[in-house]
């Protein structure tokens, strides 16, 4: 409906503008670079086993992702359009699963695909420090595409007993059945006798930046992962070349080892599959969305804590 009447009326919604100071983007590029610093943990690649099963893409996949591309989308730092990689889907297709099985075999991401450009969007205005912009990443189309194959791939390796109360990128769940789960147990603890519900909210500051990758792949190999496509996450999420721009302003490169780029494909389910070990000493009654979770005490008048998570 919103769209409707925003189409009719030609409303454009301003975009708040960003600081037009030519030494920002670098100021952003050492902000958003801050958790490297404190990453004392070296990426090690383990031998994959003999029979390990490396992961094997087929022409017909890669064709199919290709012409799903949303030629609206904009270009990455290779300005490849996604209109050319639509259109032309039947003639790129053996040539990109070519380059796909080549680097998931020898687990080595080529440079260019993991070349990051980010846009800092302001959250509110006026911006009053550096954590006020979000980091959204620009990263080649073609590595999106990648992504998503390689993402189905995981989903159809984990294991049914994660965990049931993560609502963020699961299928056939939403936001409405986290709020609808917590509801539902909050009104189920208020049907006992002198019975009340505290509960609290939290958010990761900078959650994604903060994924150190040698722990994540190390979960990952827990879960049931193949270490080749765990060798391959590690080498995605490590010797990242990332600069900011603003305008026409351009920060230096500089090359991170630490976290998970915001807007990359793969970023929040390996977030997700992060998570449970955080979390692995609460019990399996706190909803979660993504980098936010909901811890529910149900508190029996005279201070005894029936369920506590904290």
């Amino acid at each position: 409906m919103w769209q409707g009447i925003q189409s009719i009326t030609n409303y454009r919604p301003a975009s708040p503008a960003c600081d037009s100071d030519t030494s920002l983007p670098d100021m952003l590029n050492s902000f958003y670079a801050q958790f490297e610093a404190q990453n004392d943990v070296t990426a090690r690649k383990t031998i994959p086993l003999l029979e390990d099963q490396v992961l094997c893409l087929t022409r017909a996949d890669v064709r199919k992702t290709l012409r799903r591309v949303n030629s609206q989308k904009a270009a990455g730092p290779d300005s490849i359009p996604s209109r050319v990689l639509r259109e032309c889907a039947e003639q790129l297709a053996d040539v990109f699963t070519d380059i796909f099985n080549i680097s998931l075999s020898s687990a080595v991401v080529p440079t260019c695909l993991k070349t990051i450009t980010i846009i800092p969007v302001p959250k509110k205005s006026p911006v009053s420090c550096l954590n006020d912009y979000c980091p959204i990443a620009l990263t080649p189309i073609i590595m999106k595409c990648f992504e998503r194959l390689v993402m189905r791939h995981i989903k159809n390796l984990l294991p049914p007993s994660l965990d049931p109360m993560q609502f963020a990128y699961r299928p056939n769940r939403s936001t409405n059945d986290a709020i609808s789960t917590t509801l539902h147990l909050s009104l189920t603890l208020l049907d006992n006798k002198d019975t009340y519900v505290q509960m609290l909210f939290i958010d990761f500051s900078s959650a994604f930046n903060t994924i150190i990758p040698q722990h994540l792949t190390e979960k990952l190999s827990l879960l049931g992962i193949n270490t080749s496509l765990c060798k391959w996450i590690l080498d995605f999420l490590t010797g990242r070349p990332q600069s900011i721009r603003i305008g026409n302003s351009t920060s230096n490169t500089t090359t991170l080892s630490t976290g998970a780029p915001q807007g990359c494909v793969l970023s929040p389910l390996l977030f997700t599959l992060l998570t449970p070990t955080t979390s692995s000493s609460l019990l399996m009654t706190r909803p979660w969305w993504v980098s936010s979770a909901r811890a529910r005490v149900s508190i029996q008048r005279g201070g005894a804590a029936a369920n506590s998570l904290v």
